[in-house]
């Protein structure tokens, strides 16, 4: 996977946590938080605040265990 493809998928879902992106791109969460970190520091994405809820609904996820990144246009 290459960051391209991680951007347009935040482009296009607008926010994710990184635990769905490690399923969705069968990928290390280490290796997302590189490529997340290069998008973040280009201002293309940002990380959310920790307690931000995911917007789920299902309430089962501790949220200050979920790291969640969001598309900047």
């Amino acid at each position: 996977m290459i960051v391209t493809e991680l951007a347009h998928y935040l482009h296009d879902t607008r926010r994710a946590a990184l635990r769905d992106l490690s399923h969705r791109f069968d990928t290390d969460p280490e290796a997302l938080r590189g490529m997340l970190d290069t998008l973040e520091r280009k201002g293309r994405v940002r990380r959310l605040p920790a307690n931000t809820p995911c917007g789920g609904g299902c309430c089962q996820c501790d949220p200050a265990s979920i790291e969640i990144y969001e598309w900047v246009d």
